[in-house]
This record gives C-alpha cells, sequence and structure tokens, in this order.
C-alpha cells in the first residue's frame, strides 16, 4: 500500500490534489469516489515512499499489533471524538502518525471502509485485532451518540488485562528463572562432576553405597542418552501443544489447571474478574444480558468457564434470574452471587457487577502475594535438596573410607 496522487474535481466543481493511501490505482479511484471526488488523474507512489513493514503486514510476515498499542489506539481515537473532531478525520490523523506497521495498516483500512459509508463498527470488525467484544461495544457507543465514553470504557478494561496479565506474569518469573536455573546446575553435574566422582572410586575399588550408585546409575543414563532425551521432550511439548490446540484437550487442560492447587485459584478468579468487568461494561453501555454473556464466553480462554456462561446464558433466555444459574456454579462464590442478587432487585446490576470485579481483583492479588511468598522457598528447598543429594551420594564413600582406615 502507497500514497497515490491524485488531481480531481469536489462536488462544487472545485479542483482539488492530494494524496491517498491505496493498494492498487481501481482501490484509489473507488476511495476518491466514496469522498466525493471525481479523479481526473492518478499517478503511482513513488518507490521512495515504500513502506517496508506495511508490505511485511500485508504479506502476513509482521506480527500483529499488541493489547498496548491498541488500548493506546483507543485512547486517542476517544479524546479526538471527544474534542469534536470527525471520525474519519480523526483515523487518518491516527493511522498516519502511528508507528506500528500493523495497527498503521488496520488504520488505513479503517479509515477507507468508513469513507465508502461503513460505520466504525462494521470497519473494525473487518480487521484483525478487533474482537467480539470491542465491536459490539463500539456497535453500541455509535447508536447510542457516546463513542467516546464507550472508548475510553474499552481502553480502561484492557488496561486492567493487561494489569492482571503482567501481575501473574511477575509473580511466576522469579520461580520459573530459579527452577531452569537449578535443573541447568543439575543436570551439568550430572553430566561433568558425577563421572569425574566416579574414576576416583573405581581406582579405590571400593564398594559404594546404594545412594551412590543410584546417582552413577542416572548420570550414566543422562549421558548415554541425552541425545534422545532433549528431543523427547521438544516433541512431548509439541504434541502436549498441539492436543490442547483441540476443543477436547483445551477443556481438559482447562479443567487440569483450575483444579491445580494454589494457582487453579489464581485461574478461576482470574477468569471471573474478567468476565464480571466485560459484562458489567457491556450493560452499561446498552448491550442485552443475553447477547453480553454470549460475548462474554467467546472471550473466555478457558473453556470450562466459558460452557458456564453459556449455561447461564441459556438460564437467563429460558426466563430466569442471572443469580440463579450463579449459585450453582461451584467456583462462584455465593457471596458474590448474593452481590449480584441484590443489584437485580435494585436494578443495578452493571454497578454491582463492577464492584464484584474490584472483589476478584482483590482476591487475585492475594493470592499471587500469597503463591509467590509460598513458591520461591518452596523451590529453593527442593532444588537444594537435590543438590545436596547428588554431592553427599559422591562424597559418602570417601568418608566411609575415611572412617574405616
Amino acid at each position: 500500500m502507497g500514497n497515490w496522487g491524485w488531481v480531481g474535481v469536489d462536488a462544487k466543481g472545485r479542483k482539488q490534489t492530494g494524496k491517498i493511501p491505496a493498494s492498487t490505482k481501481k482501490e484509489a479511484r473507488r476511495l476518491l469516489r466514496a469522498r466525493g471526488i471525481r479523479p481526473q488523474t492518478i499517478n503511482p507512489p513513488s518507490w521512495l515512499e515504500f513502506d517496508i513493514g506495511e508490505w511485511m503486514v500485508e504479506q502476513g510476515i509482521a506480527r500483529p499489533f499488541s493489547q498496548e498499542e491498541l488500548t493506546y489506539f483507543t485512547k486517542q481515537l476517544a479524546t479526538m471524538i471527544n474534542a469534536g473532531i470527525p471520525i474519519l478525520q480523526s483515523l487518518e490523523i491516527l493511522y498516519k502518525e502511528e508507528k506500528s506497521p500493523s495497527l498503521r495498516a488496520v488504520g488505513k483500512s479503517i479509515a477507507n471502509l468508513v469513507a465508502e459509508g461503513k460505520t466504525l463498527a462494521e470497519a473494525m470488525s473487518k480487521q484483525r485485532g478487533f474482537s467480539k467484544l470491542y465491536c459490539n461495544l463500539v456497535k453500541a457507543g455509535e447508536a447510542g451518540g457516546v463513542l467516546d465514553e464507550i472508548l475510553n470504557k474499552l481502553a480502561e478494561h484492557m488496561e486492567k488485562q493487561q494489569a492482571t496479565k503482567r501481575q501473574v506474569k511477575s509473580a511466576m518469573m522469579y520461580p520459573a528463572i530459579v527452577t531452569l536455573v537449578g535443573i541447568g546446575v543439575i543436570y551439568a553435574m550430572m553430566l561433568f562432576v558425577v563421572p569425574q566422582f566416579v574414576d576416583m572410586l573405581k581406582q579405590s575399588n571400593q564398594e559404594v553405597p546404594w545412594i551412590t550408585q543410584f546417582v552413577i546409575d542416572l548420570s550414566e543414563f543422562l549421558s548415554n542418552y541425552t541425545v534422545v532425551i532433549v528431543p523427547s521432550f521438544g516433541g512431548a511439548a509439541v504434541a502436549l501443544k498441539l492436543f490442547i490446540g483441540t476443543p477436547v484437550g483445551k477443556e481438559l487442560f482447562d479443567r487440569f489447571m483450575m483444579q491445580v492447587p494454589l494457582f487453579g485459584g489464581i485461574v478461576i478468579k482470574g477468569n471471573l474478574s474478567n468476565f464480571s468487568r466485560i459484562l458489567a461494561t457491556m450493560m452499561s453501555s446498552g448491550v442485552s444480558l443475553v447477547d453480553a454473556l454470549e460475548i462474554c464466553a467467546e472471550t473466555t480462554d478457558n473453556n470450562v468457564i466459558a460452557n458456564d456462561i453459556m449455561k447461564i446464558r441459556k438460564a437467563v433466555t429460558e426466563g430466569r434470574t442471572l443469580t440463579d444459574p450463579l449459585i450453582k456454579i461451584k467456583y462462584f462464590p455465593n457471596m458474590v452471587a448474593q452481590m449480584v442478587k441484590v443489584g437485580e432487585q435494585t436494578g443495578n446490576v452493571d454497578v454491582m457487577l463492577t464492584k464484584v470485579a474490584k472483589v476478584f481483583d482483590e482476591e487475585l492479588a492475594h493470592l499471587i502475594s500469597g503463591m509467590t511468598k509460598l513458591i520461591e522457598p518452596l523451590i529453593i528447598v527442593v532444588l537444594g535438596i537435590a543438590i545436596a543429594g547428588i554431592l553427599v551420594a559422591m562424597y559418602l564413600p570417601i568418608f566411609m573410607s575415611a572412617g574405616g582406615s
């Protein structure tokens, strides 16, 4: 996609010139006509204007834009619309200043579709990276004339989602690094240190204790089959990932993760917080409860929880309240269900769901803090015992020999 230079006449018969981003001359002509311009001449873009980043996006080589970039884009768009700048002009300003090739290409495409008469929600729904939640909220904002408010709500929702993910990642980072380093040290000891002791023991011709023999046998096994073990673990990881990619595998994996001690609570609270916040945002934006629940299920990463949300939706379509099916879900706290019930009775379900999301956020932060405090020393102790066991096993025959003499 490049900038095509053009000369044409507008609806009032005035001569106009400019440049328009398009992939082909035909597309440039179509876009100009959509803007009320009758083109007379259209010149191809110069090779100096060739954007390699956009070309990589069009070829599918470049990665899609991140959630952080989309959040910033959403905030900027909300600010411009609130300031009274027309949507098309806002989009053109944003994509021209955008540094991300992926988001710049998407912004151009959205602007072109809006120029052709599409609504902002329709234009966004045709792009990769805009979820059904995002597009439906934009649609509700356009219909209600509160697009800037909706975009700000979306940005806030995405920021909280990203904050939760960063919190979980940072909590797991240190234990993961310690574990990898510890496993690497143990593996190196078994491959390079233990064989040195084996040579010493062979020269002394003394009988070795069972624990020493076990470590020696394990060291020999790792030395002989390392070329098989490493690819096997890699193949197993790939096979597991492919299995999780299937509907059955994903549900089994999600169910397993929900039952893992410590981490299961984090998975549940994180998904319930996300569910409550999305449902509150959509209901406050005028989206019906049935449609909001369907979108919540589609945007929930955990298949077990997503299936339960669809059960809630089915119950609501049958005329039951939101609270009735929530109470029957074992992992959904009864106190929180009662809060939702109060919201239904007072007609403020969206307000109460926002409070519910805050409750889950607080519980999630508490669980992450507790897990970090427990798992870090536990990993260090386990790895320390493993390394100490190897050293004791190797030095034990030497101590026994010294004691016997």
